[in-house]
């Protein structure tokens, strides 16, 4: 019998973020695997409601690339197809979970679905690394984008390489605070 990617999921603490680990098929002349297969993900346990209308991909060059933390007004399905990634995942939704956070080190073996409101970032760990990403909604520069400060102290996230060695952009630099938000 041939061999084929599987799935496994598992809901962790912030509600419908799911982290999800993906088989691949290997022989001497590498691998083989489906990053994204609907059929085999809903029967895991994966929304069915998820359709996706555009793939993104971040390449990401050095080591301690960081980026983040950003929630769009959609979901938003990620894997990283080379590399890995240190990520953390912030619940930005108004509610008793608003500011809990889960970190999830993803590389080719893991995929994470995050549901809209939740914010996103990762750090590399490898040169090199791409991080490819589903989305069910297309990008609007109308649309209102959530995003908190990757230093946040009273997130008080450990990332491996410390922010002030890391590759951060302006931009993701002058994020507000989690507290501030809404404001």
């Amino acid at each position: 019998m041939q061999k084929m990617t599987e799935f496994k999921i598992t809901e962790r603490e912030i509600p419908g973020l799911l982290e999800i680990d993906v088989t691949l098929v290997e022989d001497g002349r590498g691998f083989f695997q489906e990053k994204f297969q609907k059929a085999k993900l809903v029967a895991a346990g994966f929304p069915e409601s998820f359709v996706p209308v555009q793939e993104n991909l971040s390449f990401n060059k050095e080591v301690g690339v960081t980026r983040g933390i950003h929630a769009e007004p959609w979901d938003k399905y990620i894997s990283v197809v080379s590399g890995k990634v240190h990520a953390v995942f912030v619940d930005l939704r108004q509610g008793i979970d608003m500011g809990k956070h889960v970190e999830i080190v993803i590389d080719r073996s893991k995929s994470v679905f995050v549901p809209r409101g939740v914010g996103n970032s990762f750090q590399t760990l490898e040169p090199n690394t791409y991080y490819q990403y589903l989305i069910n909604d297309h990008w609007s520069p109308d649309k209102k984008y959530l995003a908190v400060n990757l230093a946040d102290p009273g997130l008080a996230i450990k990332w491996p390489i410390p922010l002030d060695q890391a590759i951060i952009s302006e931009k993701d630099k002058s994020h507000p605070l989690l507290k501030d938000i809404y404001k």
